[in-house]
């Protein structure tokens, strides 16, 4: 579709005028657009290379484009949804790339890839993807563009080489994974050749200014919204939690020179206001920032925050949240047992989530969505059973709330402290009794796929040879049986799905993502790990 399509935006940027010699992009996220310019990381990293003069950048949804260049040299993809990696293959065999990095040549766009997923753990996509950029946008992607120019007119190879070179990219095709055996897990990672880093370091963006929208639009996931990062990662350090694991430090951004300027330059499109983040209430000005949004001028804003810790919940938010058109807040307890979330390390009594309620109520709220889990490491059924008991007194203390709760299965992710843990086999009868139990009580339970969370599990722990299993499973039909027989159809090659997901791995043990430097070294996470056992 033509660029008149996307009329109905508006940008909250000037884009440049590409000059004449400018290097030729292909920015694409591989869902609806509805679903991709939702993501502010897509509309910041898409803003900061349209406002290049160097750079002639074209944005791909899976529904909707921008007229594409004829012979893109750069084509990527924004990656926040591990399933999303069939639509990136079919949309590169709807531009007739190879799926595979090893059967492209010369004529071919070199194929990049960021965002969280891929931060965390590219090893099952590496075979998709020439260049691989980790951790932070802001300051990675000027510098692929710049280091990309110097070779330009080179070889495939000579480009992959020099980008190979910059701190924070990746390039998957120059490292070489060695098994113990076909079956047996990674014993190293080395690059092929010398002159290439042995590890490479995640990119971590330092600036007290964080992202905000690029653009406004009546199509996105949440209509019209203006959104504004208040802070990165999250100071609680939940022991499974990649969001705050992975993007650490816990940054902020500046309230007086930052985000009041950010929200004014929004108001002058939209009316409605998100702040986002893992923690968006423990930034250590946000009653300026509440106080500046609850000002009668505002009356007409609707704003809404992403999940925000129960013990900041006070009548004051509630009431300012309520009358700026918020009918709930969203607070992740994961259990309703003490004991497992000092296992955790979920820094919360119930006491609190019961104080949260009632001043939910009190200011005018009209429910509370809690996120929870199943499947924790060490959990039992007395901590389920503390998780009911904990309902039927929030429904007690607050009567007129709607309570839901959101419930997923521990899924071990890369970078934290639990990622040695296998998912729970008997998660999926867990929630099932917490579906039995809550129901009856009026709780709207909501519990995520298991069957996903095992694959979600298998490609946050997999290694370079899952790769040729999501290629199966997606001519297989992308269901967990098409999962499944994919490993039956390359029994030999590699372990079965069992040790991905389930097994619990030997701390110390060669990591398929050992080569990715985190945050955190593995012996910090291996302290914080015991430090769970200790409770």
């Amino acid at each position: 579709m033509a660029s008149s399509d996307f009329d109905f935006e508006q940008l909250l940027f000037t884009p440049a005028t590409p000059d004449a010699e400018a290097v030729r992009v292909v920015y694409a996220f591989p869902n609806t657009y509805s679903v991709g310019i939702t993501s502010l990381g897509y509309q910041v990293i898409w803003s900061m290379l349209a406002s290049r003069r160097d750079v002639a950048v074209c944005r791909l949804f899976t529904d909707l484009s921008e007229p594409l260049p004829q012979q893109p040299e750069l084509f990527g993809f924004s990656v926040s949804w591990e399933l999303d990696y069939v639509h990136i293959l079919a949309l590169l065999e709807q531009h007739r790339l190879p799926i595979q990095s090893q059967a492209r040549g010369e004529s071919d766009p070199l194929i990049f890839g960021g965002g969280p997923v891929l931060t965390a753990n590219p090893e099952p996509f590496a075979d998709f993807f020439d260049v691989i950029l980790l951790g932070d946008g802001e300051g990675l992607v000027d510098e692929l563009i710049q280091s990309y120019q110097p070779v330009r007119g080179g070889s495939r190879a000579q480009k992959l080489l020099a980008l190979a070179q910059v701190p924070g990219i990746y390039v998957p095709s120059l490292y070489e994974p060695q098994y113990l055996e076909p079956t047996g897990p990674v014993e190293k990672i080395l690059p092929k050749r010398a002159g290439i880093p042995e590890r490479i370091r995640k990119h971590t963006f330092r600036g007290n200014t964080l992202s905000v929208s690029t653009v406004v639009t009546p199509k996105a996931a949440w209509e019209n919204i203006y959104m504004l990062e208040v802070v990165r990662s999250c100071p609680e350090m939940c022991r499974f939690c990649l969001a705050s694991y992975l993007t650490l430090p816990f940054r902020v951004a500046d309230v007086e020179g930052h985000l009041i300027p950010a929200v004014e330059r929004g108001l002058q499109v939209t009316q409605r206001i998100g702040l986002l983040g893992a923690s968006v209430t423990q930034h250590p000005q946000f009653e300026q920032l509440l106080d500046y949004l609850a000002q009668d001028r505002f009356e007409q804003v609707r704003l809404s925050l992403a999940s925000v810790r129960t013990g900041t919940v006070t009548p004051r938010l509630a009431q300012v949240l309520s009358s700026r058109g918020s009918k709930s807040i969203t607070v992740a307890i994961e259990s309703g047992s003490e004991r497992l979330r000092q296992i955790v390390n979920k820094k919360l009594s119930n006491s609190e989530i019961l104080a949260a309620a009632v001043h939910a109520q009190s200011g005018g709220l009209g429910g509370i969505k809690f996120y929870g889990m199943a499947g924790i490491p060490a959990e039992t059924q007395a901590d389920l059973e503390q998780t009911v008991a904990l309902f039927k007194e929030l429904k007690q203390v607050a009567p007129r709330l709607r309570f839901t709760l959101g419930c997923s299965t521990f899924v071990p992710k890369a970078h934290t402290p639990f990622q040695w843990y296998g998912v729970d086999p008997k998660a999926e009868k867990k929630l099932q009794f917490f579906q039995k139990q809550l129901r009856p009580l009026g709780i709207d339970f909501r519990p995520e796929s298991y069957s996903w969370s095992v694959i979600q599990a298998l490609i946050s722990r997999g290694d370079r040879r899952v790769g040729k299993v999501l290629i199966l499973a997606r001519e297989f039909g992308e269901s967990l049986g098409s999962y499944k027989r994919a490993f039956k159809e390359l029994k030999g090659q590699l372990p079965p799905l069992e040790y991905y997901v389930h097994s619990h791995w030997i701390p110390g043990d060669p990591l398929p993502w050992d080569h990715l430097e985190g945050p955190l070294t593995p012996e910090r996470l291996l302290q914080h790990r015991q430090e769970a056992l200790s409770v």
